[in-house]
């Protein structure tokens, strides 16, 4: 390909780094199987608006709530909702393609899209993505996506949503989306088992 021993040597560490490749002992380098990155918000919004799909190849998600609930009060703040007030609150568990847990999270939404998006209260998958259903349905584009990110030992519940046992490094995320305007749309969180690495490419 002519590239260097050293430039490819370098390849294929980066590879197996990121979980996209894997070596076994008297065989050549593959594509792993075991799908080890953890897809940021930015990455799911992307493919939600590029592509249609939410979900890389061999994970599905499995939608746990699907109603109308209070948030908690981080959640509460962003969205301007006083103490006793409601927003749409959607969960769900992805799976990857061995059938096990990779992520439990959490989305949740201004109450007045329950009007707009009833199928944010069903306890379906939205094909191509609550962002592109928003977007058909009132015409905001989620156009930013800013998400935070921690360590933490599982709690009791985390640890069963995921199959593991609490007290277990997670990784726990928050984020944001927004549209051209600034406004929000959606908030989410999410708890995903140690071992999945995180990618940022700019």
């Amino acid at each position: 390909y002519e590239i260097s021993t050293a430039t490819a040597q370098k390849v294929f560490r980066t590879l197996k780094a990121e979980g996209l490749a894997e070596a076994r002992q008297g065989a050549a380098t593959t594509v792993s199987t075991r799908r080890t990155l953890h897809r940021t918000a930015a990455d799911r919004l992307e493919a939600a608006l590029t592509t249609g799909r939410i979900y890389a190849d061999g994970e599905y998600a499995v939608i746990t709530a699907a109603d109308l609930s209070e948030p908690p009060e981080w959640v509460a703040d962003l969205f301007a909702i006083e103490p006793g007030g409601q927003a749409v609150r959607r969960q769900r568990i992805t799976h990857n393609a061995d059938d096990q847990p990779v992520s439990a999270s959490t989305s949740w939404f201004s109450s007045d899209l329950a009007d707009a998006v009833p199928a944010l209260l069903l306890r379906e998958r939205i094909i191509g993505g609550t962002p592109s259903a928003i977007e058909a349905a009132t015409g905001r584009r989620a156009v930013a996506s800013e998400e935070a990110s921690t360590a933490d030992a599982a709690s009791e519940e985390q640890a069963a949503l995921l199959g593991v046992s609490p007290g277990d490094p997670v990784s726990l995320s928050r984020n944001v989306y927004v549209d051209a305007q600034g406004e929000l749309i959606e908030v989410g969180e999410s708890v995903a088992p140690a071992g999945r690495w995180r990618v940022h490419r700019s």
